[in-house]
This record gives structure tokens, C-alpha cells and sequence, in this order.
């Protein structure tokens, strides 16, 4: 669903959707560290990983791709959250912490689906002059998203693809409504190795560790093509009873997907979202870094 013939897989197209913001100076590593769900301290300088930031009550605020520029330098690339509202947001926790927190407008964010020139997995590519490049790949195909350069067009139906990629692969794409509603283990996280259960202290921390060492996580994703567009927070169905709830949605290629939270024990009965008969996918792997 990913191909267009009418389409060239290396033109490169404007990710509006997609933000920086940037932790600066001699403690971005340790705060970031003290803050985010995944082990920073594990990423090496030129590399990135999946994260994300969680409530008191372990519930995701925002999900990104967390980059490791140097020992002072990180980046947070947020596909939906306002990188200006996140960033007044940590500004609260930093205390002593010598870090500039700042929303980068500079940086815009383009992809293209076809393989990057050298970045390879959770590798960067930080070789071309104001730019950092990223493998978002997967089994499906190649897909780059680079992070500075030239601005290129908007082409929402390019867009549209990309997002319906990364739901394909069980990467979340939350909106608002969907902000600290739920945990990692009910968004799948594990899949993409997005949350630390061994590292110290974070916001959030407890409640992650409880619910995997007691094994409690009951719900997960689910992924499900209708025949007419899904909508957030339409709930699935088996019959008349409610399994739970739609997260994330999006239109691509004549398709009409959608990302689910629904238990992970169930029987396979036919289910509907929206009155709308709705096919259960397999998730795609491929995007854990």
C-alpha cells in the first residue's frame, strides 16, 4: 500500500508534522536521562533511539525519536506533539540543571521513501552540512527523514503514506485526545524498545516496571483496515460489545487504516469500528531501533 507508480520514491517531501526540540549543554544527557522513559546513557554520540516522556501515573505525554548529537547536545524529534508547549513543559523540571531547552523552528523535517545515503538503523548520518539524516526504514521498504537542509513541498497525500507506514508498524501516532491516556505496554512500546524497565528514576517509572514484572499488561495494538475512513476514539466492536478504543487513523493509497488498543486475549469473532466491518492486520516489524 506504500507503492505509487506516479510517484519518484526519492523525491523528498515536507514532514509538517514533525518538530525538534533541542537540549543544550553540559547536562542534556542526564536530564534527558532523568526524564524520558528509555536509557539515554545507552546511546552512543551519532546515534538515536525511540522515547518518550510519561505523567506521574506512567501515561505517555508525548512519543519521539530521541538523537544523541554529541555529549551535549540532544534532540527530540516529535512527530504530532507542540514542541513549544513540551518545551515550556520540561523548562519546570529543570531545577539546577545546566540545559537550554528551546523548540528548533530552524530545522525543518523531510523524508523521501527510498534509503538513506548512510545512516543504517539507529546510526545517524551527520555528514551533510546542516542536515542529520535518519534510517526510518522497515521490512515493507526504505524510508530517510532528514532533519535540517533545504525546505521542500507540502504533499499531503505523501504525508499520508508516511503515517500510514509508521501505524502499519506499530508506531503510534498520538493526537491530542490520545495525550496521557495511556501506558507503554498499552501503545506496545516494547516493540520498538521505546521504554527502559532497568534504568533509575523517571516520571512514570514505577507503574512501567509494576506492570511488566507482574506481567499486568492486559491491552495492546491492534491494527485494522475498514472500508470507510476510521475516526479517533471510535470504539471496536465484536458484536454489541465494546473492546476498546481507536487511537490513531489515517487514509493512504485507497486505504483506510487505524491503530486500536484492544486486549491481547480475545477470541477471533469479527469486529466492527464505526459500523463498519473492520480486518484485524498483523503489525509489521522493522522499526525498532
Amino acid at each position: 500500500m506504500h507503492d505509487n507508480p506516479q510517484a519518484d520514491p526519492a523525491t523528498n517531501f515536507a514532514l509538517p508534522d514533525h518538530r525538534v526540540i533541542s537540549l543544550t549543554g553540559r547536562d542534556a544527557v542526564a536530564f534527558a536521562q532523568a526524564q524520558f522513559m528509555n536509557d539515554v546513557a545507552a546511546v552512543t554520540t551519532g546515534h538515536w533511539q525511540w522515547n518518550g516522556w510519561l505523567t506521574a501515573k506512567g501515561r505517555v505525554i508525548a512519543l519521539f525519536a530521541l538523537l544523541r548529537i554529541d555529549d551535549e547536545n540532544v534532540w527530540l524529534l516529535l512527530p504530532d506533539a507542540d514542541p513549544s508547549s513540551m518545551a515550556a513543559a520540561l523548562q519546570r523540571f529543570l531545577f539546577r540543571s545546566k540545559v537550554t531547552i528551546a523548540p528548533r523552528g530552524d530545522l525543518v523535517v523531510t523524508a523521501a521513501f527510498s534509503a538513506p545515503g548512510v545512516a543504517s538503523a539507529a546510526r545517524l548520518d551527520g555528514s551533510m552540512p546542516g542536515a542529520t539524516e535518519l534510517d526510518m526504514g522497515a521490512e515493507a521498504g526504505p524510508r530517510r527523514l532528514r532533519i535540517g537542509g533545504p525546505t521542500e513541498r507540502s504533499d499531503p497525500a505523501m504525508v499520508a503514506r508516511w503515517t500510514a507506514f509508521d501505524l502499519c508498524h506499530g508506531l503510534p501516532r498520538l493526537p491530542a485526545s490520545q495525550v496521557e491516556r495511556w501506558t507503554p505496554q498499552q501503545l506496545s512500546l516494547e516493540r520498538l524498545h521505546g521504554f527502559s524497565v532497568k534504568k533509575g528514576c523517571y516520571p512514570g517509572q514505577e507503574i512501567v516496571a509494576r506492570t511488566h514484572f507482574l506481567g499486568t499488561a492486559k491491552r495492546g495494538l491492534a491494527l485494522f483496515e475498514a472500508d470507510a475512513p476510521l475516526t479517533v476514539g471510535d470504539e471496536v466492536f465484536t458484536g454489541d460489545t465494546p473492546l476498546g478504543l481507536v487511537i490513531s487513523t489515517v487514509s493512504a493509497d485507497h486505504h483506510h487504516l487505524g491503530l486500536a488498543v484492544l486486549p491481547k486475549e480475545r477470541a477471533p469473532e469479527a469486529l466492527s469500528i464505526g459500523g463498519t466491518p473492520a480486518r484485524e492486520l498483523p503489525l509489521g516489524d522493522g522499526l525498532a531501533r
